[in-house]
């Protein structure tokens, strides 16, 4: 759950959230995707949190990010479809973690969804199973 690097105050925070596991590794994907977004924007804030079946929640997560000095965090649902989860339970825990704090604005984003970059990732997974570069790949 590290949220990034320390220092200015006011910094753009990301919470990413997903479903959670009682597997370390599923949980660790998430800190992975982390990771790699606060080396591609190392001024931001990014905190990871699980939905349920592990820690942090998202209440801790958004803690974490006003701890670091977020005044606004854009809760990510880290999920594939605008299922309950994604529109229901994780913006109902988010503006509940909000209330305690005044003056952060807290939004959720919408889940990944249909994005043509995942119909590439699809493909190239099943090309890669196939021994063969997936189609516009370089």
């Amino acid at each position: 759950m590290s949220p990034g690097s320390s220092g200015s105050e006011d910094r753009p925070a990301i919470l990413l959230v997903d479903h959670g596991s009682r597997q370390a590794a599923a949980n660790d994907q998430l800190e992975e995707i982390a990771q790699r977004l606060r080396a591609r924007e190392p001024g931001r804030i990014v905190v990871t949190a699980h939905l349920e079946l592990a820690g942090p929640s998202i209440g801790e997560g958004i803690d974490a990010c006003v701890a670091a000095g977020a005044r606004a965090i854009v809760v990510h649902p880290y999920m594939l479809s605008p299922g309950r989860h994604s529109t229901v339970d994780i913006p109902r825990l988010a503006a509940e973690a909000r209330a305690r704090h005044r003056g952060v604005r807290v939004t959720v984003s919408e889940p990944l969804g249909v994005h043509e970059k995942l119909v590439d990732i699809v493909l190239e997974r099943v090309a890669r199973l196939r021994g063969v570069e997936p189609p516009g790949h370089r």
